[in-house]
């Protein structure tokens, strides 16, 4: 056992787990306990009480309720839940160093004030309730499209079956880079095999619908050629991971869904380019992360190419 220290100096590179005591935010802990001790990273616990407003809570002063008794309880119940989960994180990897975070504010403001510095942010997709919850579903939505680093998501998921690696949605262009580098990454960690999805549509596929192209169809060699420019350099980086390309005709968040359900890990990037590019990419994260059936991963990517 490392080790812990409280909300004093959390160090950069650290992976941020939210904790509320949720399944779904236990699912969250085992995840991040795992990639920190693969990535040989810190582990920082976060809970954030909620901001305890006197606007809405005069009724309390009203009824006799004391609102100090009622922030110590709530201080010591996230106290609590950080401590059981500081128990399990050493329980399960007693070499990691553990960082913990107790605030009352919004859980979206501690964790993307958290994102800055962080390798990563990991949450569950399903709370304790309305009040008492950190990973709500807006809270995982909210923070995956303004954090500053990748966010992981534990999605429900169907227990039994055969899953097949990682799988990213790759466009071609050098955006796209942080967002196949993070996928090549845990498909290397994981030691698990690694799908590249280029999805196009066009007229054609208004009758035929949406397919996978087989490899020796004929008249796609450009939507090929970027395929092949997506993944170029990621071989010798990561030479480890098996790689398998696929050209599909089809629209890519439904495509990316589809696949999620055989799939260990979905990972997706998000950006903001303009008004209809930003929207229409922002769309295919988004819908991934609501409807997959696997853990989702969501890269923030740059809006300009520094090349």
């Amino acid at each position: 056992m490392e080790g812990t220290t409280h909300d004093a100096g959390v160090p950069a590179g650290t992976v941020v787990v939210g904790v509320d005591g949720s399944k779904s935010a236990e699912q969250a802990l085992d995840w991040a306990i795992e990639e920190a001790a693969l990535e040989h990273r810190p582990l920082t616990l976060v809970h954030a009480l909620g901001p305890l407003g006197t606007s809405g809570t005069a009724w309390l002063d009203q009824a006799g309720v004391n609102q100090r008794d009622i922030l110590d309880a709530m201080r010591n119940e996230g106290q609590a839940l950080l401590d059981a989960a500081r128990d399990r994180a050493f329980g399960k990897a007693p070499q990691l160093v553990v960082h913990e975070v107790l605030r009352l504010v919004d859980p979206r403001e501690a964790l993307l004030e958290l994102s800055h510095d962080a390798a990563m942010i990991v949450l569950g997709s399903r709370g304790r309730g309305p009040v008492r919850s950190l990973v709500l579903g807006s809270v995982s939505v909210g923070v995956s499209r303004h954090a500053s680093c990748p966010v992981v998501i534990l999605r429900p998921h169907h227990p039994g079956v055969v899953r097949r690696g990682v799988l990213v949605g790759a466009d071609g262009t050098e955006r796209s880079r942080p967002t196949l580098e993070f996928a090549y990454r845990q498909a290397s960690l994981r030691r698990l095999p690694l799908t590249v999805m280029h999805c196009f549509w066009d007229a054609h596929g208004a009758t035929t619908g949406a397919h996978v192209i087989p490899d020796q169809a004929e008249g796609y060699d450009d939507q090929r050629l970027l395929l092949a420019e997506s993944v170029s350099g990621m071989t010798e980086k990561f030479p480890d991971v098996h790689v398998r390309t696929e050209l599909v005709r089809g629209l890519a968040d439904d495509r990316l869904v589809r696949a999620s359900g055989q799939m260990d890990m979905v990972v997706v990037g998000f950006h903001h380019v303009g008004a209809v590019s930003g929207i229409v990419y922002g769309s295919v994260a988004s819908t991934v992360l609501e409807h997959a059936s696997c853990v989702v991963a969501v890269v923030p990517e740059p809006e300009e190419s520094n090349a």
